[in-house]
């Protein structure tokens, strides 16, 4: 009985052991070292980190910085583009309304698709031809390309800008492709292909208006703003040859005070006097001379609905403003000058724009 005895007291016993085990379950090391693995949910960052970043992007093509050319002073088709973009978000839309333009845009003629309307400078082949309308005061565009892409940029282009002023047009930055959206879509030869576009587009249109207003004959060669020569047939074929006789009145302003010398040939009337004062003011031009050739374009409709006649104009500025412009950057700055008159019924200028430097003058 005594063993039996020894074993219940050894057998309670044992549970009281238990503390042993309770040390052995200290395993929460191996809790400390799943906190190690716990980068696995790096997983979930890169997601939230992308997705803020995707939106600064839209936010940014959708607020663009403040530098660019408001949209305000663009051509009016051409905002009405731009509004039309920009009301769109997704980037395969926009892809699909080029093309829609592309495909609706009418095929240039195969005549009109020589050297001389071909865009320098892009990978597919791209033409433009540039005319006046009816009234000989609208710019229309017509363009074609080998590319469905390139020819919905290019589409683009001519229905934004036909229909539109020479100034209008001459006056839009390259810039306004950032408002489009669009510069994060083409691929860096595309997009300076589309830009190649717009410069010959306004160089078109430099060249109707040189053309108008010295009567250039068909085929004769002009000299274009970037200072090439080119040959190309006269589209303003409705203006109305003028008359070379000079208008025998002419009254003289020479030696001002601060030596330079200006004219006005013919008697000029209040817009004259103005385009006369604003010019002497602004450029603080060296030589200046106004001459209002109305009489010359008197059967011209803008003439005709003109109240005071005071239509076209040839001026002869010489500057120090002029220094390093281009002959496109002067008549801009003469244009933006005369903005208000432009707006009022000046219908045209014949614009002389040199430096006292190209004229040989110099200050006594």
């Amino acid at each position: 009985m005594s063993f039996s005895s020894s074993l219940r007291l050894f057998f309670p016993k044992f549970p009281n052991s238990s503390p042993i085990f309770k040390t052995l379950i200290f395993p929460p090391p191996p809790p400390k070292n799943l906190s190690i693995f716990k980068p696995i949910t790096i997983q979930s960052i890169p997601t939230q980190s992308f997705t803020p970043n995707s939106t600064s992007q839209s936010q940014s093509s959708s607020n663009p910085p403040d530098t660019l050319q408001p949209i305000e002073e663009l051509p009016q088709k051409l905002q009405q583009i731009i509004r039309l973009f920009q009301s769109v978000q997704d980037p395969r839309a926009k892809y699909e309304q080029l093309l829609f333009y592309g495909k609706n845009l009418k095929p240039l003629e195969t005549q009109f698709k020589t050297d001389v309307n071909k865009v320098k400078g892009c990978v597919s082949q791209v033409w433009l031809r540039a005319y006046f309308d009816s009234d000989n005061k609208n710019v229309i565009f017509e363009a074609d390309s080998d590319s469905v892409l390139t020819k919905g940029l290019a589409a683009l282009l001519v229905q934004g800008l036909s229909g539109h002023t020479v100034q209008e047009i001459l006056k839009v930055s390259p810039d306004f492709i950032v408002l489009l959206g669009l510069q994060q879509s083409l691929t860096p030869s595309r997009n300076n292909g589309f830009l190649n576009m717009l410069k010959l587009m306004q160089k078109k249109a430099f060249t109707l208006f040189v053309e108008a207003e010295k009567g250039i004959e068909l085929g004769t060669k002009i000299q274009d703003p970037d200072g090439k020569i080119e040959s190309g047939s006269n589209p303003v074929e409705k203006i109305e040859s003028s008359s070379k006789s000079e208008n025998p009145i002419k009254k003289s302003r020479s030696n001002d005070d601060d030596g330079s010398s200006s004219s006005v040939v013919g008697v000029l009337g209040s817009r004259g006097e103005r385009i006369y004062e604003i010019l002497k003011r602004e450029l603080e031009a060296v030589e200046l001379e106004v001459k209002d050739v109305s009489y010359e374009h008197a059967g011209h409709a803008g003439v005709k609905g003109s109240k005071n006649g005071e239509t076209h104009f040839n001026l002869r500025v010489v500057s120090r403003e002029f220094e390093g412009k281009s002959m496109v950057k002067r008549h801009r700055l003469v244009y933006s000058l005369l903005e208000d008159e432009l707006q009022s019924g000046l219908h045209a200028l014949s614009i002389d724009a040199k430096t006292p430097t190209e004229i040989g003058y110099s200050s006594r």
